[in-house]
């Protein structure tokens, strides 16, 4: 059944990344309750309604308004225009008390780096802006705007593994004082003179780190996964999809050992019982083959790891 799905599901607006490895992977059950956290074009959404029976139900999450547009004309599927942060909450307002499997195609959407407008591409001018949900009130123009420079440092160390953050964060505070940073370009301009190495490189860094901070990723993902402990039913499956370090190092954290911690030694002289809440369907992430890196760039960064409700 896997290979009469296609991966032209999705649209221009969005490809989906490792469209067959998470359909198998998620073990879909014909009339199962379904999540996908991160609609965006809706290309795994329409490969998990493929395999769902018409007793099958798919409940679709984006914060982002564009991603609206792109909502299956299907009576199983129930679209949520809000953060996957509010998993749970949700779900409970719809009466869905246990759900099969969850999706989360982490990070920004095809769509959204191609619409200048959006301001999370280096490659258009456009408003700094970075947000995916429009209707909060910070964005990265706030960001740059008014963060002290021990927060600017420490972000862009964090969240973008800046290799001179600092020098960059005082750069900013300078610059600032006497220039109203508003759009992409003035932001490019204004960064010049402490571009260290590939400029395009150094600069994806930056835009990564404004985009982290102004969307909550982190601590986004960390709520959503802490949920996923309730809501997903026991044999049910979980199917995350990241895109840098941070976000992988997370999910892997948390689906190994309960926690966003790494796991440290046991204590001889503490007693604790481990209670094991998800098992590892992939004991390394799940990367895209060389067919796919060539047919969508964006699926060279990807990694999926997949675990098990116990």
């Amino acid at each position: 059944m896997m290979n009469e799905i296609s991966v032209s599901a999705g649209s221009d607006y969005h490809i989906p990344v490792l469209f067959h490895e998470v359909l198998e992977g998620l073990q879909i059950h014909p009339e199962g309750v379904y999540v996908d956290c991160t609609f965006g074009g809706g290309g795994h959404s329409k490969g998990i309604l493929q395999q769902l029976s018409s007793e099958g139900r798919l409940i679709a999450f984006d914060q982002d308004a564009d991603a609206a547009a792109n909502v299956l004309d299907d009576e199983r599927i129930l679209f949520v225009p809000q953060n996957f942060r509010h998993i749970q909450r949700f779900l409970r307002l719809y009466k869905v008390p246990k759900v099969h499997g969850v999706l989360a195609d982490l990070g920004v959407s095809s769509h959204q780096f191609d619409v200048g407008e959006r301001g999370f591409s280096i490659r258009f001018d456009g408003p700094l802006d970075m947000r995916m949900d429009s209707r909060q009130p910070l964005d990265a123009q706030t960001v740059v705007a008014t963060y002290s420079e021990q927060q600017l440092h420490k972000l862009f160390e964090q969240y973008g593994e800046v290799t001179n953050a600092k020098t960059l964060a005082k750069h900013i505070v300078v610059q600032r004082k006497h220039l109203h940073i508003k759009t992409i370009d003035q932001f490019k301009n204004m960064l010049s003179p402490v571009v260290k190495g590939n400029p395009n490189k150094y600069l994806a860094q930056v835009f990564q780190a404004l985009r982290i901070e102004v969307n909550d990723e982190l601590g986004a993902l960390k709520q959503m996964l802490l949920q996923l402990n309730e809501v997903v039913a026991v044999g049910g499956r979980a199917a995350i999809i990241t895109f840098h370090s941070l976000e992988d190092r997370i999910v892997k954290n948390f689906f190994k050992t309960g926690s966003f911690d790494e796991q440290v030694d046991d204590n001889p002289f503490v007693q604790s019982e481990k209670i094991t809440v998800w098992k590892l369907v992939t004991k390394k992430p799940i990367v895209a083959n060389s067919t796919e890196m060539k047919m969508n760039t964006r699926s060279r960064s990807a990694k999926l790891r997949i675990a098990e409700r116990c």
